[in-house]
C-alpha cells in the first residue's frame, strides 16, 4: 500500500490518491483539511500496569493509512464501566496476546472500554501518535499492519450495539488519530475490510458510515463516500446468490465444490485451503478470545478467486446488490 504525507498535501490543497488493498481512492485534499481535534483522555501503559514487551517495539518512519475499528469479543458486554475494569481488560488483552498469541505486546495500539475509558495498548503508541509522523507497528490486522492503526472496542457487537459512552469515546479517539495523521474519514475501516473476520461485529460495522460522518463533523470536513462497495463477508451456513457466485469462482480455480448457494463443509474446506495456500492470517478478531473463523470468505479471499481481468467495481456492485 502506498504511504504518503497527507499533512503536506493538505497544506498545499492538492489532489491525492491512496492505493491499497481496498482500491484506489482519489479525493481533494483541500476538501478534507481540518482544524484539528483535541486529544481525549488516554491512559498510558504505565497507568494500567502493563508488562514490559517481550521484544523491540517497531516504529516505522511513515504515517498509517487506515484507522481500523475492532471488537474484543471477550469478556462480552459487561456492565462494569469503571476505570479499574478498563485497566483489568487492558491487562487481560496483553496477557492473551503475549502468552497465547506469542506477540511481543498487545496487538492493538489503543483500547476503548464499554465505560468510555481509552487506554494505550502497545507500548509507545501514545508517544508516537502525539508526534504525528510515525507509526507503531501492531499485530491487529493480518498482512496489513504496516498501514493500519487499530482500536479494540471492549465487547461483542455481532447483535448488540455499543454503549453510548463507548461510542462517544470512539468518535473522539478516531477524530484525534485522523487529525494527527491527516487521515480522511473515508479511511476509517473495520477489521473485516482487510481480513475474513466477523470483527468488529455486524452492528458496529454497520455504524461505520455514522462514525465517518461524526468524525468528519469534528474535523470540520465532509465525509466522502468510498468509491467502491466493500467485499461481503460469507460464513459457513450462509445461503444465497453471493454464495453461489463464490462457489462458481472457486470451481473455476479448481476446487470441487457444489454450486448450490449453500456454504457447506466442502466450500468451507476450499476457502480454508485457499487461504492457507496464500499465507493469509486468520482468527485475529477478538482481543481475548480464540474465535474460530476458519473458512470465512471475506475481503482478503475474494481477490484470490476473481477471474483474471474481472472488473472489481462491477463484481463488488453485483455482490452488494
Amino acid at each position: 500500500m502506498a504511504d504518503f504525507d497527507r499533512r503536506t498535501a493538505l497544506k498545499g490543497g492538492l489532489t491525492v490518491s491512496a492505493v491499497g488493498l481496498l482500491g484506489t481512492t482519489t479525493f481533494s485534499a483541500a476538501a478534507v483539511a481540518a482544524p484539528g481535534a483535541s486529544e481525549p483522555k488516554i491512559h498510558d501503559t504505565a497507568a494500567w500496569g502493563a508488562r514490559p514487551p517481550n521484544g523491540a517495539i517497531e516504529v516505522q518512519n511513515h504515517k498509517p493509512t487506515y484507522i481500523v475499528v475492532h471488537h474484543t469479543v471477550d469478556p462480552g458486554n459487561v456492565t462494569d464501566y469503571t476505570l479499574e475494569h478498563a485497566y483489568w481488560a487492558s491487562r487481560s488483552i496483553q496477557n492473551f496476546h503475549m502468552d497465547t498469541r506469542g506477540w511481543v505486546d498487545s496487538g492493538q495500539q489503543f483500547t476503548n472500554s464499554r465505560g468510555g475509558h481509552i487506554t494505550e495498548g502497545r507500548h509507545r503508541s501514545l508517544e508516537i501518535l502525539r508526534g504525528g509522523t510515525q507509526h507503531v507497528l501492531g499485530a491487529n490486522v493480518g498482512n496489513n499492519n504496516s498501514t493500519c492503526i487499530g482500536i479494540e472496542n471492549e465487547g461483542l457487537y455481532s447483535k448488540e450495539d455499543v454503549t453510548p459512552a463507548l461510542w462517544d469515546s470512539l468518535v473522539k479517539m478516531v477524530a484525534y488519530i485522523a487529525s494527527q495523521y491527516g487521515i480522511s474519514p473515508e479511511f476509517i475501516k473495520g477489521h473485516r475490510d482487510f481480513n475474513s473476520t466477523e470483527c468488529p461485529g455486524t452492528v458496529l460495522y454497520d455504524r461505520l458510515p455514522e462514525l465517518r460522518t461524526a468524525v468528519g463533523s469534528l474535523l470540520g470536513s465532509a465525509s466522502p463516500k468510498a468509491d467502491l462497495p466493500e467485499w461481503p463477508l460469507l460464513k459457513p451456513g450462509d445461503t444465497g446468490p453471493r454464495v453461489r457466485t463464490a462457489q462458481e469462482l472457486l470451481r473455476a480455480r479448481g476446487f470441487a465444490v457444489p454450486v448450490d448457494g449453500l456454504f457447506g463443509q466442502s466450500t468451507k474446506d476450499a476457502v480454508t485451503a485457499l487461504a492457507a495456500r496464500n499465507g493469509l492470517e486468520r482468527d485475529l478478531c477478538g482481543a481475548t478470545a480464540a474465535t474460530d473463523e476458519a473458512g470465512f470468505l471475506g475481503s482478503d479471499v475474494w481477490p484470490l478467486i476473481m477471474r483474471p481481468g474481472t472488473d472489481t467495481r462491477a463484481l463488488k456492485a453485483q455482490l452488494a446488490g
